[in-house]
């Protein structure tokens, strides 16, 4: 993908005749000017011509919000928490690194008393985690696990081979055949990629 252009307001982005005006522009003369500083996004929406618009960066920024499927990884566990980085809103990556906890609470539904966190995630896994509460500059982000959706998605064994899921609670190694424990999720058709 060639690198997005750059304008400032006024800027003549081109002809009515080649584009579709969008947002973040304005029609002058019969041509499309830029209203905004920010960077050039052509899209073809199934019209003939493309529509054309201005888009600033903070727009196209994201933040984990409450409810929001999230993407991490994780960095260090403890008996009563795992440590994430989270890398994903939906399938939108985040420029900016958020970190989020797992509580152990948090990481099922149900015999939550019986949780141990190291049976649950291991460092470099990717999981699958719903928000439930806002960070803030000193805070992370609360993070669940506890839906039958929601877990470990990708995870490597100490070899470094991934490890594919063979029940709700283990990963096996492929080469090896050795279990480890994980709160695997049950991964929805729309999180797959082909």
């Amino acid at each position: 993908m060639p690198p997005m252009k750059l304008c400032v307001p006024g800027d003549k982005l081109c002809s009515v005749e080649n584009c579709i005006p969008g947002t973040g522009v304005f029609l002058r003369h019969g041509y499309i000017y830029s209203s905004l500083a920010g960077y050039v996004l052509k899209k073809n929406e199934g019209e003939e011509l493309p529509v054309i618009s201005v888009v600033r960066e903070t727009e196209t920024q994201l933040l984990p919000d409450v409810g929001a499927i999230v993407t991490c990884k994780v960095t260090s566990i403890n008996p009563r928490f795992a440590k994430v980085h989270i890398l994903y809103v939906g399938s939108t990556p985040l420029k900016d690194r958020f970190r989020g906890t797992i509580r152990k609470e948090d990481v099922r539904a149900t015999e939550k008393d019986k949780v141990e966190t190291y049976k649950s995630f291991r460092p470099g896994d990717i999981v699958l985690a719903k928000v439930i509460s806002l960070g803030d500059v000193q805070s992370n982000y609360l993070l669940t696990t506890a839906e039958n959706e929601l877990g470990v998605v990708v995870a490597h064994n100490e070899a470094g081979a991934q490890m594919v899921p063979i029940s709700w609670c283990e990963m096996q190694c492929p080469r090896t055949h050795i279990k480890e424990f994980r709160k695997v999720a049950r991964v929805q058709p729309e999180f797959l990629q082909a």
